[in-house]
């Protein structure tokens, strides 16, 4: 089982001696195998290198150019699928891996998300929390186009198989944008967490939140103590300042 945390303070990405951005990343290997780990890991090394040092469109941020950095960011995971697909002809002789992936960017006061798979990205401000990404898998498509009721969703054995993922048969981004607040909490996790951990208990522990790692620790001791059926990784940033400065 895994945890992640943040730095209490946002620490931003630097490119050409600018501070520009704070990111969190979530991406989590489908089928727990070693297939699944090596995807989780090329995927975070594709779409960070192309964050860190190809993207050029954070000027575009916030501005009537906001489609362009949007494009950008669905490209960004498209690129990280590829480098998947690559890597599996290259190392699993015609076998799959596959990885969710949850990105979230901040560009101040935006916070971008682009989703791919069921890992989940929450927001959380002024006591009220909000899910951010859409499960990418079968059982939320039938809620959707009103095939299932959504209290069924969470029970059906489809809830967990994926209708998008990074290397997987399809790989359809969703990018999201937030207008975000200081003193907010954005809190990324893979369904490891999910699968035992509700929206109104994870809401609970940030309204009683001391530190990142705190929350962070916290959570997932409890969806062990639930039995932890899967990896669970949670990664939490608090937004304590306004727009990073020089």
């Amino acid at each position: 089982m895994i945890h992640g945390t943040s730095l209490p303070h946002p620490e931003q990405l630097p490119q050409r001696g600018q501070r520009l951005a704070t990111i969190i990343l979530v991406a989590d290997g489908v089928g727990g195998s070693v297939a699944g780990g090596q995807a989780s890991r090329v995927a975070t090394e594709a779409i960070t290198r192309y964050v860190s040092s190809t993207l050029r469109c954070y000027h575009a941020a916030g501005t009537t150019k906001d489609e362009e950095f949007l494009d950008a960011l669905r490209s960004a995971a498209l690129g990280a699928h590829e480098a998947v697909r690559a890597d599996a002809d290259d190392h699993l002789q015609g076998g799959v891996g596959a990885t969710t992936m949850t990105l979230g960017i901040v560009v101040w006061p935006l916070l971008y998300v682009v989703q791919v798979g069921d890992s989940r990205c929450y927001y959380f401000s002024k006591g009220e929390l909000r899910q951010v990404t859409r499960d990418q898998t079968i059982a939320q498509d039938l809620v959707d186009r009103g095939v299932m009721p959504a209290e069924r969703a969470s029970g059906s054995p489809l809830s967990h198989v994926l209708s998008s993922a990074i290397g997987g048969p399809a790989a359809v981004p969703e990018v999201t944008r937030v207008d975000i607040q200081r003193g907010c909490i954005i809190l990324a996790c893979s369904d490891g967490l999910t699968k035992h951990v509700s929206d109104a208990e994870i809401k609970a522990h940030l309204v009683d939140l001391r530190s990142s790692e705190q929350v962070c620790r916290a959570l997932v001791e409890l969806a062990l103590a639930r039995g932890g059926t899967d990896n669970i990784t949670v990664v939490v940033g608090r937004a304590r300042t306004g727009p990073p400065t020089e």
